[in-house]
């Protein structure tokens, strides 16, 4: 057996291995005074000031080491390790790769010249520097784990995946790997298999509020509501200021009919981030379904949000142009919902039927899971971007690059807006349309497309900060799906009993709503209520939705619930089911209306006092249905009663339905385009009549 080293070099170490820091330092000094050209010392200095979070100090140690021993790849490593943690990035590649140099079979020196290339975000080479430490040690869980990341940053998730896996199968304990897993899996669309992965990571640290809002995001995903509110007020309770948990927490309660709980949890999660404009835009959008929330506090929060999250980025573009009169407008359109979303499908027939010698359109398209819609939209487009992975500025600098005239947003306050962008004013006329149904609050935003109907002139005027431009025949056109069923025979005559249905986003259906519709129920006998909608796969909000009706005396055997269908033929097949369409308020459907119409049913609405409770009177009056539109709750209860006992305009309506449709202008997609390109004409000469005075011409 040999005797145990006691030279001061060996006694130093020892003392730094077992924590012994001040005497390791007393030893390293008294080396340093003998001998003061020796690196060890002043790298074992170097090593516990980085233990102790001293980095400067450490750097300062282990810069003398390199410069005493500039062949020893360990000291080099360690100072660009420590060099990283200062986000000296340049100044750590540069002694990574001394290292590298000074023993090309370093492993950790690879793998940490990886991890720098990533803080710099050149991830392909941090891959490579990952994969050749992996070469010379390939069993290194670690390593595993950091190329999975570098993979993931780059979009290649199947790899990033495969490489998680490799981690957890080399240690099982792994709780950064299994988390990254999940959130990789569920990138993926594999959000099952990612739940049970998150649970594992959360046995191993119970403590990690982001892995418990991870799995709240996750379990909302896939509808399980109830769960996904204990996970994030879990995640809450662990980070009591985690403003995002907060506002995924509102969405939740707003999905399972809980609006005023959740309205207190998008206002707390602002309060916690003042900055948080998403939370901000989506207590707008829920505030809309508040029966007792009026136009004035809905215009003074949009007013809010625009002082908080975009006056102090107003204007960030010049523009003056000559007028170009042998050239199209360019329209540029800003929307995440270029897919099978109600946006895709009102926006559609505008680019079918746009004369491209007078608009030429560029889709700015923020959807991150194309699909058919997609592909339908772009190759309509005459320019595409896809712009989902840009930034509020690099978005905003590609439109002013692009030379847009006008800018058209198609989202407003709804999930992953841009008006952020739309703040900067990258073009010189900017119009919000379609897919939000109030002003959006921004200074900068010029016109706001509606109709008369929706926005009455004289009333709408002062709770907008956009110009008002109302469209003759209505500000939608419907493009009806290309799949749906035939219309079929009356089910009053299969059923013998009235069915009324509302297929609307259950949100829409609020107490009010469901004591109003019960009304109908109790005055047509025998009769029963069908709702379809994807949250009532969910036993509690199922619950929750039958004791509203039961409040008001409707027994649940006279409400059918159904939840989400697996195909949209499906969706359309359900109508036949329905023999009377019922309009939700005060925020009405817009698709849903469209689709229970095109399938034959007539559709009851209530005329409120904003756009979103005006929507259903729009459509209704565009095809001649006027006589369904209801002033007051009592002869929208009327109308309902009123037509269930009136089986002979039922069937007639069923039958002629389409036809109407076809022949109103809700369908005319060439008139409706005319319509907006004299819009932006309009829009367009107003802007040059403008520069030309503002510039003294």
């Amino acid at each position: 057996m040999g005797i145990p080293e006691k030279t001061p070099w060996a006694i130093a170490l020892n003392c730094y291995k077992s924590g012994q820091f001040d005497r390791a330092g007393a030893i390293c000094a008294e080396m340093l005074s003998h001998a003061p050209a020796d690196p060890r010392p002043y790298f074992l200095l170097g090593a516990m000031s980085h233990r102790k979070g001293d980095l400067d100090s450490a750097i300062s140690f282990m810069e003398k080491a390199v410069a005493l021993a500039p062949s020893n790849a360990v000291c080099h490593n360690w100072l660009g390790v420590c060099y990283q943690l200062k986000s000296r990035l340049k100044d750590a590649v540069a002694s990574f790769h001394r290292s590298i140099s000074a023993n090309p079979a370093y492993a950790d020196a690879y793998d940490n010249l990886g991890l720098a290339l990533q803080k710099k975000a050149e991830s392909r080479k941090a891959i490579i520097c990952h994969q050749k430490a992996l070469s010379l040690r390939p069993d290194c869980a670690q390593t595993h784990y950091n190329l999975g990341n570098a993979h993931k940053k780059v979009g290649q998730l199947i790899e990033a995946a495969v490489c998680y896996e490799k981690a957890i199968r080399l240690k099982p304990d792994y709780y950064e790997a299994f988390n990254n897993l999940a959130t990789t899996l569920h990138s993926l669309g594999r959000t099952d298999e990612a739940i049970k992965y998150l649970a594992k990571a959360l046995e191993i640290k119970p403590d990690r509020a982001m892995s418990y809002y991870n799995m709240g995001h996750m379990l909302q995903e896939r509808l399980r509501f109830d769960e996904a509110v204990a996970a994030y007020k879990r995640a809450i309770r662990l980070q009591p200021d985690f403003s995002e948990a907060y506002n995924n927490l509102a969405i939740a309660l707003k999905e399972m009919g809980l609006l005023q709980e959740a309205l207190s949890c998008y206002r707390k999660a602002i309060r916690l981030n003042p900055n948080f404009s998403k939370a901000h835009s989506d207590l707008l959008l829920a505030m809309h379904y508040d029966i007792r929330c009026d136009r004035r506090t809905l215009f003074e929060e949009a007013r809010a949000w625009w002082r908080q999250h975009g006056l102090p980025l107003a204007d960030r573009f010049i523009h003056h142009r000559g007028a170009r009169e042998d050239k199209p407008i360019r329209a540029g359109y800003v929307s995440p919902d270029f897919r099978g979303h109600s946006v895709g499908y009102f926006f559609l027939p505008l680019l079918q039927h746009i004369n491209r010698e007078k608009v030429e359109t560029v889709s700015y398209s923020l959807t991150v899971r194309p699909d058919e819609m997609t592909s339908r939209i772009q190759a309509l487009s005459g320019t595409w971007r896809s712009a989902a992975g840009l930034s509020d500025d690099e978005l905003a600098r590609q439109i002013y690059r692009d030379r847009i005239d006008i800018l058209i947003d198609l989202a407003g306050h709804t999930a992953n807006n841009r008006l952020r962008v739309f703040a900067q004013r990258p073009a010189p006329v900017q119009v919000t349309w379609l897919g939000y149904p109030d002003t959006t609050g921004l200074e900068v935003m010029d016109y706001r497309i509606s109709d008369e109907i929706a926005d009455p002139s004289g009333e709408s005027e002062i709770f907008h900060t956009e110009t008002l431009i109302r469209l003759q025949d209505g500000f939608l056109c419907y493009m009806p799906p290309d799949n749906a069923p035939p219309v079929s025979e009356s089910p009053l005559r299969k059923a013998g009993r009235i069915t009324f249905g509302s297929f609307n986003n259950l949100p829409k259906v609020n107490e009010r709503v469901a004591e109003i519709w019960s009304r109908i129920l109790r005055q047509v006998p025998r009769s029963r209520l069908l709702l379809k909608s994807k949250q009532l796969s969910n036993a509690a909000v199922r619950k929750r939705c039958l004791d509203m009706f039961l409040k008001s005396g409707i027994t649940p055997d006279r409400i059918k619930l159904h939840p989400a269908t697996a195909s949209l033929e499906a969706h359309l097949r359900l109508y036949n089911e329905v023999d009377i369409g019922l309009d939700p308020f005060p925020y009405n459907g817009t698709t849903t209306t469209c689709e229970t119409l095109w399938m034959g049913i007539p559709v009851v609405t209530l005329k409120g006092d904003r756009h979103s409770a005006r929507v259903g009177a729009s459509i209704l009056t565009r095809i001649g249905l006027d006589f369904l539109v209801c002033d007051t709750e009592q002869g929208y209860v009327r109308t309902a009663v009123a037509l269930a006992s009136d089986s002979g305009t039922l069937n007639k309506l069923r039958k002629g339905m389409r036809e109407r449709m076809i022949q109103s202008p809700l369908c005319d997609g060439a008139s409706f385009a005319r319509r907006m390109e004299t819009a932006y004409q309009e829009m367009w000469d107003n802007w040059l009549r403008f520069s030309h005075k503002r510039h003294g011409g």
